[in-house]
């Protein structure tokens, strides 16, 4: 039997996702049509002998998370359950606390997931990689090739060429380590909370040493990167599976395009159903891959055909497109009103936001440079010598644009009438 826990953070998490994370969790935002955690969850059900799925984090149950979990287990057959930590008790420590809940009907293993990456998941490559390599209480760390610089923004693995044994382990080394990063996807047995415990062993003597504070929440915020990896690194119990698969962070709403996209592109061998095409009478889907996303309840009306959508365009419900639209690279949420003849590029427009006639949303993608094929996705900061970063274009919920202005590089926060064009700005 196995088991899979994704780690979802909290709302203290997830603040470069702003102003988009104010109306839903980060974790359930939708990236490529579905929610971000979909992606993972239709991932862990797929495996066999898969029988509990679990969602940790310390966000406050609410209703939105509550239907969300409800149609997940309608769809795909399989027991989905959300615990709630007390606290942010990291990546170990959230698993740490809920051992008797992961361990509860003798799993053999299970995953661990980080809601906030990108990737095809290759869980049953894992499982193979575990029985073919090592011990059979052995742990797995799921790793990527980065170039030289961006892999000191990722924990960096040294690896033992022939056995695929993790040697070393550094996270975010200030120096080049390695150019084998870690995908914050894992496969552990039992054993690891052994090894978990007798951190937090030490943490709690710690405390004893120290000021008194609040020493039983910090005993148990465990990071499984520095806390446990670095330590079992050279001793034989940890190893590292290589994919050639995408893979990517979600950080900003910049990286959401980008994961988008990647996701997308998947749908031609998974869900085919789910992409749009060229049909008699509809818009124009351009572009090689055409990789768009539109739901069924979308008013597309007066001239269909001079619309044009694509590629990488992820369409919610509700939506109503004017003749002459163009949308290319974006993420076009519930509700929202592109009217006649108006232009998104690279942006994401929000909930029931209006785009007026002939204006121009438009943004700078943060893409990876496309001549390095292990280049990735740049974590940018929001702000570079004092100016906003150009990056994509965000449009909170319930934003109104008007007619025939220019909003470059800028967000713009929920529940903004703008009367003018603006560039490079928060809309505050």
């Amino acid at each position: 039997m196995l088991k899979a826990v994704i780690l979802i953070g909290g709302p203290q998490k997830g603040t470069r996702f702003r102003p988009l994370s104010f109306e839903v969790p980060k974790p359930l935002f939708p990236v490529a049509g579905v929610p971000m955690l979909q992606h993972h969850i239709e991932a862990c059900a797929k495996v066999p002998n898969m029988k509990e799925i679990l969602l940790i984090g310390f966000y406050q149950p609410n209703e939105e998370l509550s239907r969300f979990l409800l149609n997940a287990q309608q769809e795909f057959k399989i027991s989905i359950r959300y615990l709630q930590e007390y606290a942010a008790l990291g990546t170990g420590g959230g698993i740490y606390h809920f051992r008797d809940q992961i361990v509860s009907g003798s799993p053999e293993a299970f995953f661990v997931l980080n809601a906030d990456v990108c990737s095809a998941f290759p869980l049953a490559e894992m499982l193979s990689f575990q029985k073919e390599h090592g011990e059979p209480n052995s742990f797995v760390i799921l790793g990527t090739t980065s170039n030289r610089k961006q892999s000191m923004n990722y924990g960096c693995i040294v690896e033992n060429e022939e056995t695929n044994e993790v040697l070393h382990y550094v996270e975010k080394p200030s120096t080049f380590v390695s150019d084998i990063i870690n995908c914050g996807i894992y496969l552990f047995n039992p054993d690891i909370f052994q090894h978990i415990g007798t951190v937090f062993q030490k943490n709690q003597q710690d405390m004893l040493l120290e000021e008194p504070t609040n020493g039983w929440h910090r005993a148990e915020a465990i990071r499984l990167e520095q806390d446990i990896f670095t330590a079992l690194a050279g001793q034989g119990k940890l190893y590292v599976y290589k994919t050639l698969s995408f893979w990517s962070q979600i950080k900003s709403a910049g990286s959401a395009i980008y994961a988008s996209r990647l996701y997308l592109n998947q749908y031609h061998t998974t869900h085919p159903e789910r992409l749009a095409s060229n049909k008699e009478g509809g818009p124009r889907i351009s572009g090689k891959v055409m990789s768009i996303f539109i739901p069924h309840k979308i008013q597309v009306y007066l001239f269909p055909l001079s619309i044009q959508l694509g590629p990488n365009v992820s369409i919610g419900t509700g939506v109503t497109i004017g003749a002459g639209v163009r949308v290319r690279e974006s993420i076009i949420l519930h509700g929202a009103t592109l009217q006649d003849h108006c232009c998104v590029l690279n942006s994401i427009v929000g909930w029931d936001s209006t785009i007026g006639k002939w204006a121009r949303v438009e943004g700078t993608p943060s893409d990876p440079n496309p001549n390095d094929p292990y280049a990735k996705i740049d974590s940018e900061t929001l702000f570079r010598d004092g100016k906003l970063t150009p990056s994509i274009t965000i449009l909170g919920c319930n934003v109104t644009i008007p007619s025939e202005v220019i909003i470059l590089n800028s967000i713009v926060l929920p529940h903004k009438d703008l009367n003018r064009g603006f560039k490079n700005q928060i809309i505050l």
